[in-house]
């Protein structure tokens, strides 16, 4: 289609063809524009080790209500980059109990899936690996807890409840 209007712009030298095939291309270039930019707007974000690195709180957004409140309350945890996690079992501020333990990641696919190996015994929350859930932007961990069933971990800094 390109070489056809260009060869009837070029015989005729009607600007309706040149401006037809100038539409057409610009069409294609935003086209391919667009899908470029949703692309990377909606790609999953691909995690390596370092990535979860830091400290986690009760992410309570999905459940919202008093559990999920008592849970950030007394529950939260932190990977340091020498891959130690350390499990807080807390009162508020108050630190009351330390779980202990180690990181590794395994890589199925393009993002890496974090594995725990805690000192036994360990805390109910963390009898089996988390599951990671991906967005654009960040990620989540979601443990099965026996007592619990799913317990919710974002990455970020405790801070005091407003009640």
């Amino acid at each position: 289609l390109t070489g056809i209007l260009i060869v009837v712009w070029l015989l005729t030298r009607k600007k309706i063809f040149g401006k037809t095939l100038g539409f057409i291309w610009l069409g294609v270039f935003g086209l391919v524009l667009l899908s470029g930019i949703t692309q990377w707007l909606t790609a999953k974000k691909e995690l390596k080790k370092k990535d979860y690195y830091g400290q986690y709180i009760v992410h309570r957004d999905f459940f919202q209500g008093r559990q999920s409140d008592w849970q950030y309350e007394h529950f939260r945890f932190e990977i340091k980059d020498n891959d130690s996690i350390y499990f807080y079992v807390t009162d508020k501020s108050k630190i009351l109990q330390t779980y202990k333990g180690v990181i590794t990641t395994t890589k199925p696919y393009s993002s890496e899936r974090l594995i725990i190996n805690m000192e036994q015994p360990t805390h109910h929350i963390l009898t089996s690996n988390p599951t990671t859930y991906r967005s654009a932007w960040t990620f989540y961990l979601v443990f099965h807890s026996p007592k619990f069933n799913n317990v919710y971990f974002k990455k970020g800094q405790w801070q005091p409840m407003d009640k």
